[in-house]
């Protein structure tokens, strides 16, 4: 049975999709006219539409830096930024979760294997490494969006710049509430409890606080106070809302060819970053054990987290490796 010309047009609109939407106002015109075509003289064809598929997905690869067709220098370096900055949120909204998990049973306890013990330090020192990377990172941008609005040049700019700035403000302030209701406050003081401070592990812990196995009891889930369930649906909306505006700033920036040099040195530093702190997460799954009174045991939320944070790191260290195939930092400027 044959479509309808508009129902024609319809499927061809809808197979477009698959691109990217800079690719779609490029080529989209011209490429519908081809797929109307096709599907008139094949009404049903499941090759053409995984062939779409594909290319479609090669096109959006190519869009966020890490694949297909090569950019132009500047807007290859931007995009590589783009997708290593949402590679690194995804790893540190499960690493840090897992690091939270640690430090309440560190604030109980010594643990009683070297692995965890190792775990933590490497983990933490990371975690500092990640803080200050992210300030370092964020100061230039931040004083070029500045300057851009100051002098009324940022169309494009204020929107995403509100949500970002909005969403860190809901995430820092709900963070803040809920962390009086950390696990590890009263803990017993060991020598090297102190390793790191309340604060700062209570609000690590709130903010991953959706990061959880109880997703999948909800009878359990349900035995919460509402506000912090709802706090667990909030908190992962202002995530992503905090990295879709962060992203979209940084790929309407057009930032100097000194910044790209100067953010793609801090890109490098973050990759190794990552992967010391996933070898120290790795070694407390595999080998930390469950420690006294049960308080570092690993579960099947944390296997899960290493292989998502695995999986961010390739993503992050492809982006890296696109922008610095060809010199694309050097040749940015």
């Amino acid at each position: 049975m044959e479509d309808s010309p508009a129902g024609t047009v319809n499927r061809a609109t809808s197979l477009l999709r698959w691109y990217p939407k800079e690719w779609r106002a490029r080529y989209g015109d011209e490429f519908a006219e081809l797929l109307i075509s096709d599907l008139a003289e094949r009404p049903r064809s499941w090759r053409r539409t995984l062939d779409v598929a594909r290319n479609g997905l090669v096109a959006r690869m190519s869009a966020v830096g890490l694949g297909g067709g090569a950019l132009e220098p500047r807007a290859q370096a931007r995009a590589s930024l783009a997708s290593l900055g949402c590679a690194l949120a995804v790893f540190l909204a499960f690493g840090v979760a897992m690091w939270s998990q640690l430090t309440i049973g560190w604030q109980w306890s010594d643990p009683d294997t070297t692995a965890t013990r190792a775990a933590m330090v490497v983990m933490s020192g990371a975690v500092v490494l990640f803080v200050g990377l992210v300030l370092l990172a964020a100061i230039p941008v931040g004083w070029e969006i500045g300057k851009r609005l100051a002098r009324r040049q940022g169309q494009g700019l204020l929107r995403p710049t509100a949500l970002a700035l909005a969403c860190a403000a809901v995430l820092i302030i709900g963070s803040h509430h809920f962390g009086n209701g950390w696990p590890g406050t009263g803990g017993h003081a060991w020598s090297h409890q102190g390793l790191v401070p309340g604060g700062v592990a209570a609000f690590s812990w709130a903010s991953t606080l959706w990061v959880s196995s109880y997703w999948a009891h909800p009878s359990a889930l349900l035995s919460f106070p509402a506000g912090e369930i709802a706090w667990m649906g909030i908190s992962p909306a202002a995530v992503i809302g905090l990295v879709v505006g962060a992203t979209k700033t940084l790929r309407r920036l057009d930032l100097s060819p000194r910044t790209l040099r100067y953010e793609g040195r801090l890109s490098k530093i973050a990759t190794l970053g990552m992967l010391v702190f996933l070898g120290g997460c790795g070694s407390w799954v595999v080998d930390g054990g469950p420690g006294p009174r049960n308080l570092f045991h690993t579960g099947a939320i944390d296997v899960g987290g290493l292989v998502v944070m695995a999986a961010a790191l390739a993503i992050a260290h492809r982006a890296v490796s696109r922008a610095r195939r060809g010199g694309t930092w050097q040749a940015a400027g």
